[in-house]
Order: structure tokens, then sequence, then C-alpha cells
């Protein structure tokens, strides 16, 4: 059974053994889904981290990885453990047995058409949603303006964790608000 665990953000970079040790390498052909930076991390002091957003999100092809795990469930409970959520915050799409769980069918029907071509039998993501509009500290909807407004009013451990998961993020990722903080003078990456 193949099993893949796709990742666009932090799953590719901030290891973590415990997932880490459950997957192959990242691969880069995997499917085109709509993410933009439009997610509140608690646990990165305010920082915006990449969701699923089909509001607001630009398509990306994002990475993917093999499980190493033979039952697909434990693979799951790897996605769900890593990023510290509750199993409803996962998604997946089992294609033999039409199991799915998904935020947005337009995201479903990216990845089930993707692991049809690439003979996937289970495919697993986090699914978070954006939690800007509720969040953020300039209390208004998403928009780059906003967003920006938002990363610079962030005390200087938000805009450290901010600035780290932008630049650390795969080129690959080309959102909006990724190129316009990279116009930013007091954006640029310093040493």
């Amino acid at each position: 059974m193949n099993i893949a665990i796709l990742g666009w953000g932090s799953l590719l970079w901030d290891n973590r053994p415990e997932f880490d040790e459950q997957h192959e390498e990242w691969l880069f052909d995997g499917p085109s889904l709509k993410i933009e930076f439009s997610r509140v991390s608690k646990t990165r002091n305010g920082a915006l981290t990449l969701v699923l957003d089909a509001k607001n999100g630009k398509e990306c092809q994002v990475a993917y990885a093999l499980s190493k795990r033979k039952n697909p469930d434990d693979a799951i409970c790897d996605v769900r453990s890593r990023e510290g959520t509750t199993l409803k915050n996962v998604g997946f799409h089992f294609a033999e047995i039409s199991r799915n769980q998904a935020r947005d069918e337009e995201v479903l029907k990216a990845v089930q058409n993707w692991a049809s071509k690439k003979k996937i039998d289970v495919v697993i993501w986090t699914d978070l949603e954006s939690n800007f509009d509720e969040k953020s500290e300039c209390k208004r909807p998403f928009s780059i303006e906003t967003a920006l407004c938002h990363i610079q009013v962030l005390d200087s451990q938000g805009k450290a964790k901010a600035a780290e998961y932008v630049w650390r993020t795969p080129a690959f990722v080309a959102t909006p608000l990724r190129e316009a903080l990279q116009s930013q003078p007091w954006f640029q990456k310093h040493g």
C-alpha cells in the first residue's frame, strides 16, 4: 500500500525525529493546492503559517513523502501528533474504499486526481483552516495589507518566528503574501 503525506510548510524543514523517521524523503511533484500564510500560530508567537486557503490562497505544487507505515491510520496519527492537533484537522483520501475527510471539495478533487495518476492508495495532509480573521492583531479580514500589519505589530519574538517560517519555507511556495514580505526592506534576511 502506498501512503503519501503532503507537505508545504514546516513539515519539510522543522525536524521532528518521531515524525520524520516514519516517512521517506520529500518529493516535489505533489498536487497543486491553494495555500497561503493565513493562519495565526499560537506555538510560533503569532507568526503566520501556511494552510490550505480556498479564498486567499494561490495554487502551488506541494511536496509529498511516502509513509513507512503499513497501516494508514497510523500514518494519519503521525500527522495528527506532529501537528499537535485533533483528527478532524487531518485530511485524507483512501482510493479503494472511498473514505475521505477534507474541509474543501476542491482540495479533495485535486488530491484524488493526483493520487490516481501516481497510483497512491492513501493521501494524508494537514487540514487546518485559516483563523486570520478571528486571531489577527489588526482585527480585519485577511488581505496582503492586513497580514503585513499583523506581522509588523508582533513582538520581536513573533517577528523572528514569522521571518524564520517564511525564509525556511521551500521556494515552490510562491504566494502573494510571501512576495510582498520579501519585498519589504524591514523583512530582508540578514547574515
